[in-house]
């Protein structure tokens, strides 16, 4: 995925499924916490750091560099459509096939 500066991967939850996020490229601000409105962890990630999300952890990733922030991401099990590939934060959002 590629997210613009300023731009973020939008606050998520995944119930019962860990995620691994890897950054390409770029510099992100994790945040991470047990709420919605309790994101009580951050982090400044940069190229070649790695996230680990826990399930049912409520997360977001935002660009807080001058470039693209470029991630991919895998979950522990299923969590899209088979062949699913986000190539934008834009993609993502107007995939049918997300919650």
């Amino acid at each position: 995925m590629s997210i613009e500066p300023g731009d973020d991967i939008g606050l998520e939850i995944h119930h019962g499924i860990d995620q691994f996020l890897r950054i390409e490229s770029g510099k992100g601000l994790c945040q991470m916490g047990d709420a919605e409105d309790h994101l009580d962890f951050e982090q400044v990630v940069e190229g070649d750091d790695a996230i680990l999300v826990p399930a049912d952890t409520w997360h977001n990733v935002q660009n807080i560099g001058d470039t693209p922030l470029k991630i991919y991401s895998i979950y522990a099990g299923p969590d899209h459509v088979f062949g699913t590939i986000h190539h934008t934060h834009e993609d993502a959002k107007n995939d049918p096939n997300e919650d």
